[in-house]
């Protein structure tokens, strides 16, 4: 008997989206956290991507969007020193929201503590050791040491994971040269900012809004609420800084002035940061009862992808180890979680590693390719590509049987659904994070199929316009599993849907009970 079900290891956004996820799913999860306390180090200050759809399909959005208090920007992302400009597009496939790092995480763990789950802060682990039967972890907490067994541990304590390396998992990649110094500040009176935002600066004159290229690395500044500052310096320094140790005023303004050559008057601090990019990816995210997610597994060189790609990890990862611990996944089911996601987390890589590419270069050649990727960002079909390559929404997994409908593999699209109770959408019904097959074309035999599995799957009568397939099998994930192919055989149909079903969610059992509409 073990003390716990899963044990993970970090309470940052993506151990307690586990943590969340485990227990919709009945497990019972136990996080331990080194840090005695939510974490007031500024870290990334924004969510975006796939996640905030997956958040919607699980009720949480509206809850996050509350805790927004900064004005949402127009949708203009960097992208390795050139602009991805959506604010043409009536439908982004591109979003994000200024939600400060250290509020998601407080809003993530009230939402983990409320759905039942352990988390321990002051709590580290020293020790992680395994056998055929159960992972158990060493840890050092508040009133001395003590050992805690479970049937998984999944590593989400962050690029210097104590997990991973106990594990002895390579984590092959490239430590760049850069630093990354950011800043929020108030605007001081002796700075004048123009209509266009551009800044007048007594020493300096004119700093152009926007990036800034000198000799010695990047600057930039922009402006988001009147009266404050959004600043960046980028300079390649020889010596591997600390994320964690914080940044002060003193250390932002001797940046600045190596890169611009002289003093910028700046307010009070609002926020302060700094970061080191690497380019990194776990050889294996599973290594038997041990499992890695979110930076422990990747770390992508660039802003914006790391929390949307880590929190992915734990939504797909969560409903297979229950599947596993409540006794019905199939085999292989959670091998699936490293064949899936770290060919997401190479997605990822590969869009960051380009802005590395794009971002780095300082000759002739690299500015004339900045030029003509900007040129080509302007027409909207590679603008929406470029979007959803960096949202992670242009994923599909590979699976086992490859002559499949276009949708399976996908993310399951939030269709308006009409039912005989009233309208409903595909978001509400993965709320619970429970699998659903969704019959769209009132197909009785593919129901009576699904009847089989209907302890651990939900079955739903819908009508949709347009509608995409006849049926949608969607994993608790919102990944489709399976799609029914309009005008397909009824017996082909029939066949493909029970091996998906067996594939993904084991072994039938037989009831006699009615299904029901949506």
């Amino acid at each position: 008997m073990t003390d716990t079900d899963v044990i993970i290891v970090g309470a940052g956004p993506t151990g307690l989206m586990l943590a969340a996820e485990l227990r919709l799913a009945g497990v019972r999860p136990l996080i331990l956290e080194r840090q005695p306390q939510l974490r007031d180090t500024p870290k990334a200050h924004g969510l975006g991507g796939q996640i905030l759809q997956l958040l919607r399909y699980r009720g949480l959005l509206e809850r996050i969007r509350a805790a927004v208090t900064d004005p949402t920007p127009a949708p203009i992302f960097p992208f390795g020193g050139v602009h991805l400009d959506f604010t043409h597009l009536a439908d982004p496939p591109l979003e994000g929201l200024p939600l400060p790092q250290r509020r998601l995480e407080r809003l993530l763990d009230e939402h983990a503590r409320e759905l039942g789950a352990d988390i321990r802060r002051g709590h580290e682990v020293v020790g992680v050791s395994q056998d055929d039967a159960t992972v158990t972890a060493d840890v050092r907490g508040p009133d001395g040491p003590y050992r805690v067994t479970a049937r998984y541990l999944v590593g989400c304590d962050g690029a210097r994971s104590r997990v991973r390396g106990l594990a002895g998992i390579p984590f092959p990649g490239t430590t760049y040269p850069e630093v990354n110094r950011l800043a929020q500040v108030t605007m001081p009176d002796s700075v004048t900012m123009l209509d266009n935002g551009d800044l007048d600066v007594p020493e300096l004159g004119r700093i152009r809004a926007g990036f800034t290229r000198t000799d010695r690395g990047v600057f930039a500044v922009g402006s988001l609420t009147p009266g404050v500052l959004f600043l960046q310096t980028t300079e390649d320094e020889l010596t591997e800084v600390d994320d964690d140790v914080p940044m002060t005023m003193t250390e932002l303004q001797a940046s600045i002035r190596r890169l611009l050559g002289g003093n910028l008057p700046l307010g009070d601090p609002i926020r302060l940061s700094r970061y080191q990019f690497q380019a990194r990816q776990a050889e294996r995210y599973r290594d038997g009862r041990i499992l890695l997610a979110g930076d422990a597994a990747h770390l992508l060189p660039a802003t914006g992808s790391a929390i949307n790609v880590g929190m992915l990890d734990a939504v797909n990862l969560a409903w297979k180890l229950a599947a596993d611990i409540n006794g019905w996944a199939p085999t292989g089911l959670l091998d699936t979680y490293h064949d899936e996601r770290h060919f997401a987390g190479a997605r990822a890589l590969l869009q960051t590693r380009a802005q590395v590419a794009l971002r780095r270069g300082h000759d002739p050649a690299a500015e004339a390719l900045r030029a003509v990727i900007q040129e080509l960002l302007v027409d909207e079909q590679p603008l929406r590509r470029m979007g959803a390559l960096i949202a992670g929404t242009d994923i599909r997994y590979p699976l086992p049987n490859s002559d499949q409908h276009a949708l399976t593999g996908t993310f399951a699209p939030d269709l308006t659904l009409h039912t005989d109770q009233g309208t409903t959408s595909v978001a509400e019904l993965v709320h619970t994070a429970r699998p659903v097959l969704l019959d769209l074309a009132d197909r009785p035999d593919l129901r009576e199929i699904a009847r089989d599995w209907q302890h651990r799957i939900d079955i739903h009568t819908a009508k949709t316009e347009d509608r995409p397939a006849d049926a949608l099998l969607i994993r608790p994930d919102a990944q489709i599993a399976w799609a029914a192919t309009i005008d397909e055989p009824a017996d082909a149909a029939a066949l493909a849907l029970r091996e998906a079903l067996s594939c993904w969610f084991g072994t039938p059992r037989k009831s006699a009970v009615p299904t029901t509409s949506a």
